[in-house]
């Protein structure tokens, strides 16, 4: 079933590329709305352990979901990994991979 989900730190299509290749092994179909604030981001779930695996991916690229409770010092460091995701999702889009 297609669920979505409002996430943190998406800015850009360089975000939304590096978290459409990430998720797209696991997920298939993926859909970052870059129209909306809070970004909403899109995925076939399957179980409910997808729902923990596409939590914890969207972490680990600096992405995390809005309803996550963070310390200060994980929004800090999501919000450095979102920076680093997010260059290297544009540089991807530059180079048409």
């Amino acid at each position: 079933m297609k669920k979505s989900f409002q996430v943190q730190n998406i800015r850009c299509e360089g975000c939304a590329n590096s978290i459409k290749k990430a998720l797209s092994a696991h997920f298939g179909f993926v859909e970052v709305d870059l129209s909306k604030m809070p970004r909403i981001v899109t995925v076939e779930l399957k179980s409910e352990d997808d729902k923990k695996k596409l939590k914890n991916i969207l972490l680990s690229l600096g992405y995390p979901m809005i309803d996550e409770d963070l310390s200060k010092s994980q929004e800090l460091g999501a919000k450095a990994k979102s920076f680093v995701s997010c260059a290297i999702g544009k540089f991807t889009l530059d180079k048409g991979d």
